[in-house]
């Protein structure tokens, strides 16, 4: 019996889900009404900072010309493919974002983020981008859906390979934390278990981790704060047709 056939690896059982990277968006996104794709440093952050000035950001899978061609096609900026530190470019640096006008649209290729949510939408279900910055905002907009898929995107390894990361796996469980009235699988309330931890700490682990050491040794300190200052940020993030945008739903 083939895994896809055997559903074992579905959660299916539960009304509140989680699971890990790309592989989640092909395999269990059909599975559900709502996906929620969290990727805390940095594509979700620039996804959440960018909508609430009231602009737009348009996820693409590709860092190649393909970028540049779709940019094109939708009237829309194309944010560099690399962290710019002297903040004349936005890319997926946060900070580059704080000055994005409201009202404009912008392309970001990103091998995490936007990959996922890239291939959760051919799913047809609802895709939400969720972070620390607007992880209430997001409970509220999610909470009606009867099934719901949460993805911690993680990082990458050198050769490519799904390296899970701590900030996603704990805004992840936030969410779950928050939904404590539904049914969560057991990979759900591992994550929710973790959020507890880290939030009785008030997330000083978090400023440290990997991901935020990356940052940090690549000149992106500002970056670190950014991402980690929760509920900042008062709309959810939705993908609507080609872009994410905000969503005000009341708390």
């Amino acid at each position: 019996m083939s895994a896809v056939n055997s559903g074992w690896f579905t959660q299916r059982a539960q009304t509140i889900r989680l699971e890990w990277g790309l592989a989640a968006a092909r395999w269990l996104a059909g599975e559900v009404a709502c996906v929620v794709v969290v990727d805390v440093m940095s594509f979700s952050t620039c996804v959440s900072l960018a909508c609430n000035r009231d602009a737009c950001i348009l996820p693409w899978r590709w860092r190649d010309d393909t970028a540049a061609q779709f940019a094109q096609a939708q009237g829309a900026l194309l944010a560099s493919t690399e962290r710019q530190v002297s903040g004349a470019h936005f890319s997926l640096s946060p900070s580059s974002l704080t000055t994005l006008p409201p009202g404009s649209r912008l392309v970001l290729p990103s091998p995490n983020g936007s990959t996922v949510a890239f291939s959760a939408r051919e799913s047809g279900a609802v895709i939400f981008s969720a972070c620390l910055r607007n992880l209430s905002a997001t409970v509220a907009a999610i909470r009606h859906f009867d099934t719901i898929l949460i993805i911690p995107c993680g990082e990458r390894w050198p050769d490519g390979s799904l390296r899970p990361a701590l900030e996603d796996y704990v805004a992840a469980g936030g969410l779950v934390a928050a939904l404590a009235e539904r049914t969560a699988s057991p990979e759900a309330q591992a994550a929710a278990a973790v959020w507890q931890q880290a939030k009785q700490q008030a997330f000083r682990d978090l400023a440290t981790c990997a991901s935020a050491q990356e940052l940090r040794q690549r000149g992106f300190a500002d970056d670190v704060e950014l991402c980690l200052m929760l509920d900042a940020d008062t709309r959810a993030t939705r993908l609507d047709g080609a872009a994410f945008y905000a969503v005000t739903v009341q708390c």
